[in-house]
């Protein structure tokens, strides 16, 4: 393989398809408890990076950030195991669409964003990539409003008004990404949630809500190396988004056993250039998984991609009760130290 590897130059090398040391590796997951301010959400980042010395940092903070700006608000469970809840919407009719305007990307969450980012960058130097995590424009609404079916409402009641909401969004993220790229981050981890499931929308309903917007905020990374476009869920839609212009994609690929409607490691590296980010299971699997399980897991998806424009991964975040040795695990799979 050759000498070893920084973690910028493995990761760019995966990237880009090039001989890499050794795969790269990273899992991520929430701290329900110090994910509420920018020293919290830094200092859990930065914990967990060197308890496992991760190939890059995927940052994840509170999932309700990205619709905090435009007057939903959710509150803290106070259970280490358990996510925020929505206490307040600010989206309840198609007339509320007429208040989502574009925010100033520089105070409230997004600025505290801001401030986690300089912070981790700070504290971290250039030893390690990282990548900020945010909701595309439609998955915003859907947090603002807490409920798809309103949604999918808006689509057919009030496209216009939609349209303009998700412009509105689209352009303060694109400003927001920007600042991003200024605080040190690689790039951004691009997430859209449910609408990644062809259940949710048809494709001409995606193609016109969430398409445009997502490339517009797109647009604003383009100076990122390492920005990746997370499809989330089941029977996704992923085959459809391979024109997207990130660096990787990240997906939760089938199991052994088939299931989940969603394509291969190996289906997508034979459709596009880009790389592939994923192989490894996330949520209560991997809290049950054995550790010797998580490896095997981790080992097939390395010789399913060759080891060549692929990154190990969870196929999304990790619960806080998922055992420290099954994230160990994870590492130990592209190391052959088991």
């Amino acid at each position: 393989m050759g000498s070893v590897m920084t973690k910028h130059e493995r990761v760019r090398a995966a990237l880009s398809g090039n001989e890499v040391d050794r795969v790269p590796v990273s899992a991520w997951g929430h701290d329900f408890l110090r994910e509420w301010s920018a020293e919290g959400l830094a200092e859990a980042t930065v914990e967990a990076y060197r308890r496992y010395d991760w190939d890059f940092i995927k940052v994840n903070p509170r999932a309700s950030y990205n619709v905090e700006p435009w007057g939903t608000v959710y509150e803290p469970s106070g259970n280490p195991d358990e996510s925020p809840r929505l206490a307040h919407s600010a989206l309840r009719s198609a007339t509320d669409l007429e208040r989502i305007q574009p925010v100033d990307i520089t105070s409230g969450p997004f600025g505290e964003q801001l401030d986690a980012l300089a912070v981790i960058a700070q504290s971290v130097g250039d030893e390690v990539p990282i990548l900020q995590t945010l909701f595309s424009p439609l998955a915003v609404v859907r947090r603002l409003c807490g409920s798809a079916q309103f949604v999918q409402e808006m689509m057919k009641m009030a496209p216009q008004r939609l349209e303009r909401a998700l412009s509105s969004i689209a352009e303060s993220q694109k400003a927001y990404v920007s600042l991003c790229l200024k605080r040190g981050v690689a790039g951004i981890f691009f997430a859209t949630v449910e609408w990644g499931s062809r259940n949710e929308a048809s494709k001409n309903q995606y193609e016109r809500f969430a398409r445009p917007f997502d490339l517009d905020v797109l647009a604003g990374a383009k100076e990122g190396y390492f920005n990746v476009l997370h499809v989330c869920r089941d029977d996704n839609r992923l085959m459809d988004l391979v024109d997207y212009p990130v660096h990787a994609f990240s997906w939760a690929t089938p199991s052994p056993e088939g299931g989940l409607g969603n394509p291969t490691l190996r289906e997508i590296l034979d459709l596009t250039d880009r790389a592939v980010m994923g192989g490894a299971a996330h949520g209560d699997a991997m809290v049950s998984m054995s550790p010797e399980a998580v490896a095997d897991m981790g080992e097939k998806a390395v010789s399913e991609t060759g080891g060549r424009r692929f990154l190990l991964a969870p196929g999304c975040s990790l619960p806080p009760s998922v055992p420290d040795q099954n994230v160990r695990a994870l590492r130990k799979a592209v190391e052959g130290t088991r």
